[in-house]
């Protein structure tokens, strides 16, 4: 008998999350190696891999069965008052018969994240009753409601389960589910499950509940399970398989276990034989948007684009007519005029409500998106390409990202989902993260218990190469090969983590992306949910391409909410309304602050040292020069030696040459480097005659590098070459010249747009310092190494920092006495934004606080408790009221007493104490809630309360004094240590400030240290030589 006559019913793949070990590519390779015509994906509470496993069966001639494994609450999905979530929950196989079926697998498994979920995503009979038709049911595995009956030798009532599902599915929808993994229980449970069969006509089917795709697998499985719980593997009460038996068996294996039931084998093939879903991908499901009456779409979007571009331009041009033109006319051709009227709609709400947004990515490269307001680029003064956007001759979905204020970003989401139709239409977009090389040998290194120390040893040595897989980390360094060769632990941890090295660890909700559909999105996709953001069960690529549904990016970014600040200070201050769409793109001292590095705060640059570096090196001058900076500053052109060409050109040191005239226009900005895909575009357009789709079809292709598209354009490209003119040698010379540097080119739009809001962020940190330093610390209140760098950067640039006040202090930073930074109280530790609003609101009578006792007395005390006060007094809150903290800590329980008293008799309405008796006023007036016994802290002290209350050394630094020498002596501060690649010495000094006592695995001592500088913290280690060397400094 051959492979054809059994069909696996019951598989786990990776989104089985940390429980299935099958990638679906290898599932469906090892059908296709067994010569299986089937295969169907059941994986726990979800159908995250259902679309990605039907193209991969699909493309390889396997039929693929689509379903998942529900977990059945025992009464309402609805009751979620077990304890701890330990309430049994029954398993069951269900797959879909058809398309009918599909849907309502759809609709099951997202009812049990909307609505079961309680520790797992549940669904009730009540609800398979009434989504059960095109659905074939198999009773489950051990775990299932009729397996529990039986296990506890209650056959009755598992028969009555048996009965129960026959009767919600039909008696040829039910099929009773056996397995035998060579666990001891399974024997007695087929025997069980036989019994039912002969008594109630149900008929038998065979599975195997595969979890891992081979036999020697399932020690890399366990570790994965270990992963999960939280459990070391050598732990003897944790969850556990018991056998190596859950892999992807052959006919033979499964024949021979089930010879005795060959019924239950051949009705996996006559299941299969059933089970027949057809999906159509390419159809394009968005909503419609409703114009004003009597203007049809077409008609709208045109005129919203003659308004627009009548308010950038004043006059509509000839050439921007034809621009338009030729953009509106692909867009009503490809059928997306309802996806940019969408877009314009909720960009236009996000201005109206004065929310930043920008749009970002090759969308910067429309015309229309332009003068939508969409973008904030002219794509005709820099060049850019609408055919790298959308291309005519290759339709795929427009993908327009949108950046908005960190602040407003929800707003906007609100906003579309009330208007298309709310949670059942609009949903954010999963993503899953994985585990990649350095994350999974940490984690297999946790469950098998080898020391931290020993495991971070290893990760670290994993080169810093973005996606390096642990094959090719084991190839690139020596000391990992030795240590994989010599350590049988390390050996044992590499072979493990190879087996699980990519499988998906967690799901999460993506960013930015939304999803937003013409029907209820169950139609489409299932629904997840992420505490209270419903999500799709689809990534975005699926969502997009197969699926059809308009997705967009709505990317909360924390430097729009900086601009915005920024730009109302500059209001309040100066009067000055700053419209940056008409700031000078030319200012001299802006381009000098970029050239110098002096970019903390500045958009995309500030991210690190190296981005520092190049602009040090670049020193640009004009807004072209800042164009490229984000394609320079990649792997691939820093690794080439592209950035220094670029830059020795830019300066004159490096002759810039052309291959041929016709390329000196088209290179002339990038200094003669092909930088931008567009590049390539326009090469092959101007001395090849593509036309710009067919182009860009090239530029998709070079970056795809598939031999035999590549074969077929490159004649292409020679024959038009040829035809105008170029000699076959140096036309060949230009195509390999493409080829090379398409593997580094960057679109040119996305660079372009991110280049605005770089160059927008230095011009106002140029030009308002003050104003545009106090919108950045109040975006990052709540960071604390980012307050450091910020604060360290105002100091260098002249500006005081001044204490909190809480007669003069807001939540946010403010600016005091015209050119001075004030402190806000958002970012004191323990003062949470209740506690600020009751200070706000009983400073807002107009009385400034006298004392802290009559803070006490005017605040509520139910938010403003102890622990905020005592943070305000540490942080020098009431400096100005009282020149001795620690007197006023002293006294802090007798003014809170006192001011309770205030408090509760304000609530009930009764006379306070205080207006009735003039001898209690005296003792207010002469004590204010001060310890007069007190002495004053000591310096040190001092800085222990604001470290306390701050995060950092705000008044003094206890390394001030060493400030140049510890310059002179060290390579690195800690905020530029973790820039260093992993293995490269450095320096640093500093105070140690926590020292935690640790050994490695042979016993020797170990030190965890932490070190801190004027600028943050690093963490640290000392062995047994080290601790030996410096024991008294480390005493």
């Amino acid at each position: 008998m051959s492979n054809n006559n059994f069909v696996h019913l019951h598989v786990h793949s990776e989104y089985s999350l940390l429980d299935g070990a099958c990638k679906i590519s290898d599932l469906v390779d090892k059908a296709v190696q067994l010569k299986m015509s089937a295969l169907a994906l059941t994986d726990h509470g979800n159908m995250f891999g259902a679309i990605e496993f039907y193209e991969a069966a699909k493309s390889r001639g396997i039929k693929p069965i689509l379903g998942y494994e529900a977990y059945v609450a025992q009464r309402s999905r609805f009751d979620k008052e077990s304890k701890n979530g330990k309430e049994p929950l029954g398993h069951i196989t269900l797959l879909a018969e058809n398309n009918e079926g599909y849907r309502n697998l759809l609709k099951l498994t997202t009812s049990g994240y909307l609505e079961g979920f309680y520790y797992k995503p549940r669904i009730d009979k009540a609800l398979l009753k009434t989504l059960s038709k095109g659905i074939i049911c198999l009773s489950g595995c051990m775990t299932s409601e009729i397996n529990r009956y039986l296990t506890n030798n209650r056959p009755e009532e598992a028969i009555s389960v048996a009965k129960e599902y026959r009767d919600i599915f039909g008696p040829d929808h039910f099929f009773l589910e056996v397995q035998n993994n060579n666990l001891e229980q399974q024997a007695s449970l087929v025997s069980g499950a036989t019994d039912i069969a002969n008594k109630l006509g149900i008929p038998l089917v065979a599975t195997n509940d595969i979890h891992y795709m081979n036999m020697d697998d399932a020690t890399a499985h366990d570790a994965l399970l270990c992963i999960n719980t939280g459990k070391h593997l050598s732990d003897v009460q944790r969850m556990r398989f018991g056998t190596n038996e859950f892999y992807f068996k052959n006919f033979q294996e499964m024949n021979n276990i089930f010879q005795h039931l060959p019924e239950a084998i051949e009705n996996t093939v006559k299941i299969a034989d059933r089970c027949n879903v057809e999906m159509t991908f390419g159809k394009l499901h968005l909503p419609k948007f409703t114009p004003p009456q009597g203007m049809t779409n077409n008609a709208y979007l045109r005129k919203l684009c003659d308004e627009g571009a009548t308010q950038k331009y004043g006059s509509i041009t000839q050439n921007i007519r034809e621009r338009l033109d030729y953009e509106l006319k692909v867009i009503e051709s490809t059928g997306f005029v309802d996806y940019f009227l969408i877009v314009w709609d909720f960009i236009h709400f996000a201005i109206e409500q004065r929310i930043p947004a920008t749009g970002r990515g090759s969308g910067a490269g429309s015309l229309v998106a332009y003068v939508l307001n969409i973008t904030n680029i002219d794509p005709l003064e820099n060049d850019l390409l609408f055919e790298r956007f959308l291309n005519a001759e290759r339709i795929s979905m427009p993908d327009l990202d949108i950046d908005f204020c960190a602040e407003g970003r929800e707003k906007v989401i609100q906003y579309v989902r009330k208007k298309y139709g709310g949670d059942s239409n609009v949903a954010q977009i999963i993503t899953f993260g994985t585990m990649k090389a350095k994350a999974v040998i940490r984690d297999v290194g946790r469950v098998m218990n080898i020391p931290l120390s020993e495991v971070d040893k290893v990760a670290k040595l994993i080169p810093n190469t973005l996606n390096i897989t642990l094959k090719q980390a084991l190839e690139q360094e020596p000391a990992l090969k030795a240590l994989y060769d010599n350590e049988k632990h390390i050996h044992e941890l590499f072979d493990i983590s190879k087996k699980l090295e990519g499988l998906c660890r967690h799901a999460s909700v993506h960013a930015a992306g939304i999803v937003i559909s013409d029907e209820p999105l169950t139609e489409y996709v299932p629904l997840a949910k992420s505490g209270d953001v419903v999500t799709t069960q689809f990534y975005d690529e699926i969502l997009v391409d197969k699926i059809g549904l308009l997705k967009a990016d709505f990317l909360g970014v924390r430097k729009l909410t900086v601009i915005d600040k920024a730009l109302k200070l500059i209001h309040e201050t100066t009067g000055n309304d700053i419209d940056l769409t008409k700031i000078p793109m030319d200012d001299k001292k802006t381009y000098e602050l970029l050239s110098r590095g002096d970019v903390k705060g500045v958009f995309q640059v500030e991210t690190s040292r190296g981005f520092r570096e190049l602009l040090k090196k670049l020193k640009p001058d004009k807004f072209a020069d800042i164009l490229p900076l984000v394609a320079l500053y990649r792997p691939g052109p820093l690794q080439s030696g592209m950035v220094d060409s670029f830059i020795n050109r830019k300066h004159g040191r490096e002759e810039v040459t052309y291959l041929h005239p016709l390329l000196e226009p088209l290179l002339k900005e990038t200094y003669g480097v092909i930088l931008y895909q567009e590049q390539v575009m326009r090469i092959a357009n101007r001395l090849a005659g593509f036309s710009l789709n067919q182009a860009d079809n090239l530029r998709k292709a070079m970056g795809k590098k598939k031999p035999e598209i590549m074969a077929k354009f490159k004649d292409q490209f020679m024959s038009g070459s040829l035809a105008n003119g170029i000699p076959k040698e140096i036309a060949q010379n230009i195509f390999e010249l493409m080829e090379y540097f398409a593997g580094y080119g960057f679109n040119k739009s996305h660079s372009a747009a991110y280049a605005v809001i770089t160059y927008q962020t230095a011009y106002l940190k140029t030009n308002y310092p003050v104003q545009y330093m106090v919108a950045q610390m109040s975006c990052e209140k709540e960071n604390t190494d980012k307050i450091v760098e910020y604060i360290e950067d105002c100091r260098h640039m002249g500006i005081e920092v001044i204490p909190p006040n809480v007669n003069e202090s807001y939540n946010d930073f403010t600016i005091a006495d015209g050119n001075k930074i004030r402190f806000g109280l958002g970012a004191i530790k323990n003062v949470g934004d209740k506690a600020i609003e009751s200070i706000l609101q009983a400073r807002g009578t107009g009385e400034r606080f006298t004392s802290i006792l009559d803070v006490c007395k005017r605040v509520d005390m139910r938010v403003v408790n102890k622990q905020v006060i005592e943070s305000m007094i540490k942080s020098g809150c009431f400096d100005s009221l009282h020149d001795n903290r620690a007197r006023l800590l002293a006294g802090l329980d007798t003014a809170m007493q006192m001011g309770s008293i205030a408090n509760k008799d304000r609530r009930t309405g009764q006379k306070s104490l205080f207006d009735m008796s003039s001898e209690v006023d005296v003792i207010v007036k002469s004590d204010s809630g001060a310890d007069a016994n007190v002495s004053q802290w000591s310096e040190k002290e001092m800085r222990h309360a604001e470290k306390e209350s701050l995060g950092f050394y705000f008044s003094s630094h206890p390394l001030t004094a060493y400030k140049e020498k510890i310059k002179q002596l060290s390579t690195v501060s800690s905020l530029e240590i973790s820039e260093r690649a992993e293995g490269e010495e450095v320096v640093i000094g500093g105070i140690i400030t926590n020292l935690k006592q640790s050994t490695t695995k042979r016993g020797d001592p170990m030190l965890y240290i932490t070190l801190e500088d004027m600028k943050g913290v690093a963490e640290c280690l000392a062995f047994s030589k080290e601790i030996k060397a410096y024991q008294p400094l480390l005493n």
